[in-house]
């Protein structure tokens, strides 16, 4: 079931944690960003960036409400997750966390959209993955840097998983094509977590603008164009 409140805000669907990386054609996987998961919604003029739990923070991410302005539609729910880089384009958390947590308004966060709910009123959380997918890689190809598509991999699930996990990505989620969008915990998503990776060694303990904070990070990350890029080499060379 698709749960919507408030007005315009779609509940995310939340990957199980899973401890093997599922097999099989059924499968695609995307790399695990690490930074905090946002429903970005537009209806004509009006922009709100949402956290997972339904809070507004669009006054925080101007690049993203500008991104969301600029793309060419009448109204557009994405969903996808919130990230900072630092000047080597490794996704950094604590960057992230402090352009949140700040009054100011950080234009270094972005979206990674990897999955399109509604496109100027259609509702299509009952598409399988795979035609939302399409649709999303589509519509992304108009969109400036404010917003980025989370290209998704095929292939072995568990190479994918070790390539990943030795370039330090934070993991990496797999999804089921033939599945529809529901919100809450859903097992046609499932998330496999590099353990090695920094944000396994945070905790979830306290709360900054009302978003999960995850003390102890350690700065730094896999540099996702590096990951795609390095896979889909190797898929041609063997």
């Amino acid at each position: 079931m698709v749960t919507r409140s408030p007005t315009g805000f779609i509940a995310p669907c939340l990957p199980l944690p899973s401890r093997t990386v599922p097999e099989g054609p059924r499968w695609a996987f995307e790399i695990k960003h690490d930074g905090y998961r946002f429903i970005a919604r537009r209806d004509g003029y009006r922009v709100r960036i949402y956290s997972r739990n339904g809070r507004d923070w669009s006054d925080k991410l101007p690049t993203i409400v500008e991104a969301l302005f600029a793309l060419p539609v009448r109204s557009i729910t994405l969903d996808g997750e919130g990230v900072v880089c630092d000047e080597r384009g490794v996704t950094d958390f604590e960057r992230l966390r402090s352009a949140l947590s700040g009054r100011g308004r950080s234009r270094a966060a972005f979206l990674y959209a990897f999955d399109l709910l509604e496109l100027d009123g259609q509702d299509l959380c009952p598409q399988p993955w795979h035609e939302r997918r399409a649709a999303l890689s589509k519509l992304m190809e108009k969109a400036s840097d404010g917003i980025r598509l989370s290209e998704h991999l095929d292939g072995d699930g568990e190479t994918i998983f070790r390539h990943a996990c030795a370039l330090g990505a934070e993991g990496i989620v797999a999804k089921r094509r033939d599945r529809p969008y529901r919100s809450g915990r859903c097992a046609d998503w499932l998330k496999i977590k590099n353990p090695d990776a920094p944000a396994a060694t945070r905790i979830d303990s306290y709360a900054v603008i009302a978003l999960p904070i995850r003390h102890g990070a350690v700065a730094g990350g896999a540099r996702y164009p590096e990951i795609i890029a390095e896979w889909r080499l190797r898929q041609v060379l063997h």
